[in-house]
């Protein structure tokens, strides 16, 4: 295909692409979003103001549940509800009972660390990292997080420490990799990925992003095996290709503060991007009158891959 093709395909799926905000919540820290296909619904949670959620796009609803603590991220569960990556525990959460049971605490020696984002390996793991909370505004203690896996017996594995913000996982359409951000270090990273045991080696950088494009967070994948990433103060996601380390394909958002995103509806070509208000002040909400809100991207062309559940 020649040059002059390429480009005028390209052209085309930028024309076709539509970005609607969906859910104008106004959420401080919105992060974690999954499809969830049972429902048609989308959970997502609000780390700062402790809650979960789940969005109804049939008739717009939004329910919640808040929690005692930060929470980092939520799963569903494969025999019903939910587990979290909570404060410092992992937790199952009840969503009509409103309850929340313990299952485990990590870090236990580290009272200043909270966990950050999670997700569900396709083995049935629940993966989450944690994280420094901020000793001020927009400061953090470096070096303080980890990265653990909650496995189906309900034990836990930590894979490695010296985090400084851990963020956006997720694995290749065959398993064998596992991709995974820790935010200050401005890398898209991947390790080899043994799905039996879960033993993760091998890391290395797949992308580093460049200075406009700011901070990566949250994270997922299509089913051509291509990376979607958040920039956090960039107000856009990426798509890049892991093999060549290339940025394939860039979606700019009417807001800064992007968060996270996952693929969802029907046939799971509409992309979702949660976004943030925390340390906006007035002139930059103004400016910005959809922040904190939930977005749709439809149109891109690609579809993803249905998100997996907690096994335990």
């Amino acid at each position: 295909m020649a040059n002059q093709d390429i480009a005028c395909l390209l052209l085309k799926v930028m024309a076709s692409i539509k970005i609607e905000c969906v859910v104008k919540g106004k959420y401080s820290v919105a992060e974690s979003p999954v499809w969830e296909e049972r429902d048609g619904t989308l959970l997502y949670v609000d780390a700062s103001e402790q809650n979960v959620y789940r969005w109804n796009p049939t008739n717009n609803q939004v329910m919640k549940v808040h929690l005692d603590a930060p929470v980092g991220s939520v799963v569903p569960r494969n025999s019903g509800n939910y587990v979290l990556a909570i404060g410092k525990k992992f937790a199952f959460l009840d969503w009509e009972e409103k309850m929340v049971t313990d299952i485990t605490e990590v870090d236990s020696d580290k009272p200043n660390v909270t966990f950050n984002d999670g997700k569900a390996d396709p083995a049935g793991r629940f993966l989450a990292g944690t994280m420094a909370m901020e000793t001020s505004s927009g400061e953090f203690e470096m070096h303080q997080g980890s990265l653990y896996a909650l496995q189906t017996d309900h034990s836990v594995v930590k894979h490695f420490n010296q985090v400084d913000v851990s963020n956006g996982l997720d694995w290749s359409p065959d398993h064998k990799i596992f991709y995974y951000i820790d935010s200050l270090s401005f890398t898209v990273d991947a390790f080899d990925y043994d799905l039996q045991s879960g033993e993760i080696s091998n890391r290395r950088v797949v992308y580093k992003l460049e200075r406009d494009e700011c901070i990566p967070d949250g994270q997922c994948i299509d089913r051509e095996g291509k990376l979607w990433v958040a920039c956090y103060n960039g107000g856009r996601v990426l798509r890049i290709d892991p093999e060549t380390g290339k940025r394939i394909q860039m979606v700019k958002l009417p807001v800064s503060k992007t968060t996270s995103c996952c693929f969802g509806g029907k046939d799971y070509s509409d992309l979702y991007i949660t976004s943030a208000t925390k340390r906006m002040d007035q002139e930059s909400l103004q400016r910005e009158p959809l922040a904190g809100g939930i977005f749709k991207i439809t149109g891109l062309g690609v579809k993803g891959i249905p998100p997996h559940s907690f096994m335990g």
